[in-house]
């Protein structure tokens, strides 16, 4: 304050020369605060009722006491900065040395316009986009187990089977021959065992010759029932309801256990099949719901279903988790062996209090939301710190920091957070935020 008190009456004293040898000058903008950031408005010069013919020109000396209020630019609030003594001015503007009043801001008269946004509770998807391969619910390659010559074959290419239907049969006249002498051998068998059973009752025969016979009657009857599972796997059946697909061999040719007969596929309903990221693994769960996306002819095809596997292992190669999902049964055309885009729902958050991401303002105290408070008929700017959580289709998550700070319906700044220059207290002219960054929909 003494100082202060000596620069004041240095000023009174130097008024007078002051005056007479510079010109008049305008009043010219004030000097930079220290308190960080520009005076605004004008200062004028002169001391107490001085006039302003003390206004240096430039390079000149002024002499007198000033006193201006002004705001620095800067996000702090509002400052007033005051002035005492002699300074040097460029361009006539008084003034002296000052000393700024708080954290810079615009000037107090100044209003900001802003794009806002109510507050509202969606039910937010966190999803994310992968491919994968449709298959059919079962599919099999047809082989014959045991070596022959195709005899007939009973089904055409594309046709659909029933389970059990014969679909090809070998040329099974030497395992006949073979049947039938097994027949007879066990036949035999099973009549020397029931003779030897009677002589023994009647002491005419000794139990050896009954274990023989016993172990005759077990033998022939383990032959034939050799020979009848032998003949039986002449005949190819289907091994489910499906559809036939191509096959590479005619009648007359020879067979073995390693020749493909065709395949069948059960398109009674589909599966698909893909990877996920492990990153994602403990999110994935029997039952999550999914949107297939096939682009096939002009229109795409699309198709919902649900994950009813997850691998309990990670793929140590791609360190990712294999999934298979049940595609829902309908019309479309979608066939075993497709691409598909997917885009597979990972949590869903019910009513979740969501802003625009443009809403969003990251700094180094955290991240933080403007909100459009009403005081005396004003709106003013409060920033309030949040967390963040779920984003998805250009909204964000967000909750208060402090319980209560944030409730639906309540007006928030909803776009160029980063680029506006906003303070707490600052004055706002709300409205409408443009149709372009309005998101969720």
């Amino acid at each position: 304050m003494a100082s202060e008190t000596w620069l004041f009456a240095a000023a009174e004293e130097a008024a007078p020369v002051a005056a007479k040898a510079a010109p008049p000058a305008s009043p010219g903008m004030g000097a930079v605060s220290p308190g960080g950031g520009r005076r605004g408005g004008r200062g004028r010069a002169g001391a107490d009722g001085q006039t302003p013919e003390a206004a240096a020109a430039p390079g000149g000396v002024a002499a007198g006491s000033a006193q201006g209020a002004g705001a620095g630019r800067g996000p702090g609030g509002a400052g007033v900065a005051q002035s005492a003594g002699a300074g040097a001015a460029k361009g006539g503007a008084g003034g002296g040395a000052a000393r700024g009043g708080g954290r810079g801001g615009r000037g107090g008269n100044t209003v900001q316009p802003v794009e806002v946004v109510k507050l509202t509770r969606v039910d937010l998807i966190d999803s994310i986009n992968i491919v994968g391969s449709i298959t059919a619910n079962e599919s099999s390659t047809v082989r014959p187990e045991i070596s022959g010559v195709v005899r007939e074959i009973f089904f055409n290419e594309g046709q659909a089977v029933r389970k059990g239907d014969v679909i090809l049969r070998l040329d099974d006249s030497e395992l006949r021959a073979q049947y039938n002498q097994a027949v007879s051998a066990f036949d035999l068998a099973k009549l020397s065992r029931d003779r030897t059973e009677l002589l023994l009752k009647a002491s005419t025969a000794s139990q050896s010759e009954l274990d023989k016979s016993q172990a005759d009657y077990a033998s022939a009857k383990a032959n034939l029932d050799l020979l009848t599972v032998r003949l039986a796997r002449t005949e190819i059946k289907a091994p489910f309801d499906g559809v036939m697909n191509s096959r590479t061999l005619s009648p007359g040719d020879f067979i073995t256990a390693q020749t493909i007969i065709s395949t069948i596929d059960d398109l009674s309903r589909l599966k698909i099949d893909f990877q996920v990221s492990e990153q994602y693994q403990d999110k994935v769960k029997v039952g999550n719901p999914f949107t297939i996306r096939v682009s096939a002819g002009a229109n795409p095809l699309l198709a919902k279903g649900e994950v009813y596997f997850v691998s309990s292992t990670i793929d140590r190669n791609s360190r990712s988790v294999q999934v298979k999902g049940l595609i829902a049964p309908g019309t479309q055309p979608i066939r075993p062996g497709m691409f598909a885009n997917i885009e597979l729902v990972l949590e869903v958050r019910k009513g979740a209090l969501t802003v625009p991401e443009g809403a969003i303002l990251s700094t180094t105290a955290g991240v933080q939301v403007v909100s459009v408070v009403n005081r005396d008929g004003q709106s003013l700017a409060q920033f309030v710190d949040v967390k963040v959580g779920l984003r998805a289709r250009g909204l964000v998550e967000i909750n208060s920091v402090r319980e209560g700070e944030l409730v639906e319906g309540q007006s928030i700044v909803g776009s160029g957070v980063g680029g506006l220059q906003l303070f707490n207290g600052g004055r706002l002219e709300p409205r409408p935020l443009n149709s372009a960054f309005k998101t969720g929909n």
